[in-house]
């Protein structure tokens, strides 16, 4: 905990000096980051915030024989996991929960080359540890005025129609509905007149087996005058996301790391750019990990009382991708 203060602390004295720096939160706040951009080791993290970031060069081109496959996920650890979370949803313990857990793959492309390949707003590569690709946005502060990007929703894009089947969907749109208010709420500790600007509007996402479609939301509020020298302050009480948390966040949070029984370590957490006046950063979902027994990709998806197990791990499947297209290689 000393740590963790330490770095908000941190983020806090370089906003008030309007140092340029990068910052990478993990879920359970153990390992942060807090670099200085002219102090960024390129051989060791590479980052881009909205197609903004350093110049590394060419592209490392990929194989011919390009592959990348995901394994089942553990359907009877995830079974379990849903049962223990649906008991909780109906005591009332919770009304939203993220459920997430690894998924093993294999594939012949290295970390750092899904990093320079990916189409993906947020990217970050951590050497030998991890690779980020995200298209949620956390928080981003313009002239003072924070905004945040709840996404949630997801449904395959490759039937006609499919766009409104989600748009309709009854428990997704309930569980927009939640997230929106949770996350409406997060902005009223930090910020004054916060109001919703979209609802749940769509975004395509391509990947390498094809297109969704998520939506999406957008709440903003303003700031004050002084909130560089306070970003360290406004993040700690925005942690972790709701998006990839749930609802009441303290409690969620809590029966999250009772049932998902594994460290989400950076994936989940929050990575992001302050420029030295505006700030910028992404939820880091849609995350591929080295582990000493090979790549996991960690993947999940918000539970509520309606949810469905077998559409929910479903979704979660759907998840695992990368978000660019190659010439795969037979399986």
């Amino acid at each position: 905990m000393n740590q963790t203060i330490t770095i908000f602390e941190q983020m806090n004295e370089l906003g008030k000096a309007r140092v340029p720096f990068l910052f990478v939160f993990d879920f359970e706040l153990k390992k942060p980051l807090i670099i200085p951009l002219e102090a960024v080791d390129w051989q060791k993290v590479r980052y881009e915030i909205n197609g903004i970031g350093p110049d590394y060069g060419k592209k490392e081109v990929l194989p011919e024989n390009a592959f990348f496959h995901a394994s089942e996920a553990d359907k009877k650890h995830y079974l379990h996991a849903f049962e223990q979370l649906m008991f909780h949803l109906g005591r009332g313990d919770t009304y939203l929960i993220n459920l997430t857990m690894p998924v093993r793959v294999e594939t012949n492309l290295s970390l750092k080359q899904i990093f320079e390949h990916s189409q993906a707003k947020y990217k970050l590569w951590l050497a030998d540890e991890c690779v980020v690709f995200s298209p949620e946005p956390f928080v981003q502060i313009q002239n003072g005025i924070i905004s945040t990007f709840p996404m949630k929703g997801t449904i395959q894009a490759d039937q006609e129609g499919t766009d409104q089947q989600l748009l309709e969907d009854p428990k997704e749109k309930a569980e927009h509905y939640t997230i929106v208010d949770l996350l409406r709420n997060d902005l009223n500790s930090v910020a004054v007149n916060v109001r919703v600007n979209s609802f749940r509007f769509l975004q395509k996402v391509e990947t390498h087996r094809g297109a969704l479609w998520q939506t999406s939301s957008r709440i903003s509020g303003e700031l004050p005058a002084d909130f560089c020298q306070h970003l360290g302050d406004i993040f700690q009480k925005l942690l972790p996301a709701g998006s990839i948390s749930g609802a009441p966040k303290k409690r969620t949070v809590e029966l999250i790391q009772a049932i998902e029984k594994y460290e989400r370590g950076y994936y989940t957490g929050v990575m992001g750019v302050f420029d030295g006046q505006n700030l910028d950063s992404g939820v880091m979902i849609r995350f591929v990990e080295q582990t000493k027994d090979g790549l996991v990709y960690k993947a999940g998806g918000g539970i509520t009382v309606n949810s469905n197990v077998k559409t929910e791990y479903e979704e979660l499947l759907q998840k695992v991708y990368l978000p660019f297209t190659f010439q795969s290689a037979k399986p």
